[in-house]
């Protein structure tokens, strides 16, 4: 709204300034000149206006260096003009309208060749343009939040798109020339699983890009400490540029997680927030989960919660394909992610005893006293077997010595 109003001023200062110089002209019975003057104030004006609107996009950097290089180009041409007048003056011997006519070219010729070596060298060397004061250097002052540089590993990853929906991100998300460029050769790669990571990191970078929660910025500028020509990779490319804009790289990638580091520059890796975001799990909780597969050691189960997290379940093979309740031993925090490990749990009303039928080692309950068995209650008195009635013989048997009789006599 107040750019608008902004523009809305302008214009009428722009037709105030045009009735003005009709009406000089006017005065002066020149109605030419009144038309001329107001046309060419109309369309200089009308042009500047719509290259504005045209150009919404617009980087501080190159408005500076425009700026800047602007008024160097005039403080050069007003020195080397006033060097040049005494020089004109003294090597043309004519008219003094003539000379004075020659400076004004001169003057204008220089102040024009100034500005544009200005204006163009500040435009090639932008990045490392500084404000320098002997002893004195003026750093740049970052408002709000630092950006985030997007790196390919995170763009193809796609979960960078899912927390962006959720609000989280708050500060401008920066996807460098160099990595779109390395996007787009990943998604003309002849392997078709390359192929197909590239076609849906460039899915997401459309998704994220109308995306109005937040604010993605496609940045043509290259790292600072790069010298024109040179060649390196865009790990490289992208650790430099992150440190010249002062910014926070978005990663997976572990080895640039490591040489971003070494050289100062933050980074956040997608891997480590969803590791902090899984459930927590401590030793002698219960939790549910559900064995799919067997183990690498013998007689373990393993499972999966809902986020993804590996439990191994200490003989429960003979578990798979079951929702059991776990008892939690130990939690293991490795690089890859967590992993619980646990036990089934045991029930007050009866202990585990090994199941001989299950090869793996298994356990099964075994019912107390008192539990009906195949539909039997075996919890009153049971009944007295008489001698001989399982099929033993009731008498001594051979090889013993009946108490009574003693030993046996020898048959002669």
């Amino acid at each position: 709204m107040l750019l608008w109003l902004i523009r809305s001023c302008y214009i009428g200062f722009l037709l105030g300034i045009a009735g003005l110089a009709a009406n000089f002209f006017w005065n002066e019975e020149d109605n030419a000149a009144a038309i001329g003057s107001a046309v060419c104030i109309l369309f200089v004006g009308s042009l500047v206006l719509v290259t504005d609107l045209r150009e919404r996009n617009k980087d501080i950097s190159t408005i500076t260096a425009v700026y800047f290089g602007l008024l160097l180009g005039l403080f050069l041409g007003w020195l080397f003009s006033l060097v040049l007048e005494p020089i004109v003056d003294s090597a043309y011997d004519g008219s003094p309208a003539l000379v004075n006519r020659l400076s004004l070219i001169l003057r204008c010729a220089v102040t024009v060749m100034c500005c544009y070596i200005a204006i163009s060298t500040l435009l090639q060397t932008k990045d490392d343009f500084r404000f320098i004061i002997p002893y004195v250097e003026f750093s740049k002052q970052i408002k709000g939040g630092r950006p985030l540089i997007l790196d390919t590993s995170v763009i193809i990853d796609g979960r960078i798109a899912d927390l962006c929906d959720t609000r989280i991100v708050d500060t401008k998300l920066i996807v460098p020339r160099f990595v779109l460029q390395e996007l787009q050769a990943i998604a003309d790669s002849a392997d078709k699983l390359k192929r197909n990571r590239g076609r849906r990191g460039l899915d997401i970078l459309k998704r994220l890009q109308t995306n109005p929660k937040i604010d993605l910025i496609m940045h043509e500028g290259s790292a600072g400490e790069l010298k024109p020509g040179e060649k390196v990779r865009v790990d490289e490319r992208l650790v430099l540029f992150t440190k010249a804009l002062g910014g926070r790289v978005v990663t997976n990638d572990f080895n640039l997680n490591k040489v971003a580091q070494l050289q100062g520059v933050d980074v956040i890796n997608l891997n480590e927030i969803a590791n902090s975001l899984k459930t927590v799990a401590l030793p002698g909780e219960y939790m549910q989960v559900r064995v799919v597969k067997p183990g690498d050691q013998i007689g373990q189960g393993v499972g999966y919660l809902d986020d993804g997290t590996m439990v191994v379940v200490e003989q429960g093979r003979h578990l798979i394909g079951q929702e059991t309740s776990l008892l939690v031993t130990s939690v293991l925090q490795t690089p890859a992610g967590r992993m619980i490990f646990g036990r089934p749990e045991a029930r007050p009303s009866g202990g585990y005893a090994p199941v001989t039928s299950t090869p793996s080692g298994g356990f099964a309950p075994v019912p107390p006293a008192g539990t009906p068995v195949g539909g039997i209650d075996n919890s009153g008195p049971q009944p007295s077997i008489p001698p001989g009635a399982s099929g033993e013989r009731s008498g001594p048997q051979p090889g013993t010595v009946d108490p009574a009789k003693g030993p046996p006599k020898p048959k002669p």
